[in-house]
């Protein structure tokens, strides 16, 4: 498998997750409560899986990769989704800040949430399609097969120093848990 294609399959339970999202948010702008602990989990997700070891993969390791093959970061592509990711963390901060004030029965918990889970699916999914459709294509023409297969171990060794040896498969059966109960 090409290092970029495991990232495209991560893409695909990212965007999962943020269906997932989308769903919780509008039920908390109706009104409706939600399990705090599906709303952590979820927040988890997103710290641990999507940023931690999927953004770590793509900026620790392909980044680089692509920029040695001549692909801008400053004024380019990278840079562009290197500025996506900080925002993306800064709604997930917003995110848990909202879902503390909701713990803490704050009345304001409930639109902080939803206003920074709307901002960051909106701007995930863009990120998304252009690293799948964009970023991704550009660096397949460019990059060898031998250095292709470095980047694929890397990515496997980086998972398991970030994340846990098993977490990868914990953070699918959760997303399948909720795609049963917020999707079906």
């Amino acid at each position: 498998m090409k290092a970029t294609q495991e990232l495209m399959n991560e893409h695909r339970g990212i965007e999962l997750m943020l269906d997932i999202l989308e769903t919780v948010a509008s039920k908390l702008k109706a009104g409706e409560r939600v399990d705090t602990a599906h709303l952590e989990g979820i927040m988890e997700f997103f710290t641990g899986f999507a940023d931690k070891c999927h953004h770590g993969k793509e900026e620790d390791l392909l980044f680089p990769s692509l920029e040695a093959l001549g692909i801008a970061r400053d004024g380019g592509p990278i840079g562009v989704m290197l500025h996506e990711h900080r925002i993306g963390r800064e709604c997930i901060a917003r995110m848990k800040k909202g879902l503390a004030s909701m713990k803490e029965g704050l009345a304001d918990g409930s639109a902080l949430f939803t206003d920074a889970a709307e901002e960051y699916i909106g701007m995930l999914r863009q990120h998304i399609q252009k690293e799948d459709n964009v970023l991704y294509p550009m660096g397949d023409a460019r990059m060898s097969e031998e250095t292709d297969k470095e980047l694929f171990e890397a990515f496997e060794k980086l998972e398991e120093e970030r994340i846990g040896k098993g977490k990868h498969e914990e953070f699918h059966a959760f997303l399948e848990k909720l795609e049963g109960i917020y999707l079906k």
